[in-house]
């Protein structure tokens, strides 16, 4: 996936802007946006930069909007049955966090949006904070925190690691 969207929009924009729109797109996030800069050969610390700030950008509109937008797309009949599913995979998501972690709900966000694995992202990360009504400033706080060390993880696991092992120079 990253290969694919790296190819569609290194055609179009510079290398830095083709890492910033893979970092917000959902499910490559700021991974995908990583591995795409190793890949497009940008240094690390701008690629960093870059990959942070591309995976927040979208943070604050899903933690302000979320809950409006799915129970507007509820009253329509063309979106009902798809934001009732979508609801309830959050739900689904925000009951077990709520249930295992019930005084850590804040810590348990972090660790989530931290662990660098497909779904558990900055988007799906919001959506949960979202439904679960923490404070927007209590949740981008957490949220932002646990970017930062999913930054460190995947940082070093594209541009450190491969290197001690002889894959790149």
């Amino acid at each position: 996936m990253v290969e694919a969207a790296i190819e569609v929009l290194r055609q179009r924009v510079s290398p830095e802007l083709v890492v910033f729109f893979i970092s917000m797109l959902p499910v490559l996030e700021l991974r995908g946006g990583l591995i795409a800069a190793s890949v497009l050969g940008i240094p690390w610390g701008r690629a960093a930069i870059i990959c942070i700030i591309g995976n927040m950008l979208p943070v604050p509109l899903i933690l302000l909007f979320f809950n409006k937008i799915i129970e507007t797309l509820k009253k329509t009949k063309k979106f009902k049955k798809l934001a009732e599913k979508y609801e309830m995979k959050v739900i689904k998501g925000a009951e077990e966090l709520r249930k295992n972690h019930p005084k850590g709900l804040l810590f348990a966000i972090y660790l989530y949006v931290a662990i660098p694995i497909p779904f558990t992202g900055t988007g799906t990360g919001s959506l949960i904070a979202s439904f679960l009504g923490i404070p927007i400033k209590r949740s981008f706080f957490a949220i932002a925190a646990g970017v930062c060390t999913s930054a460190v993880v995947m940082l070093v696991l594209t541009y450190f690691f491969p290197m001690l092992f002889g894959f790149r120079e």
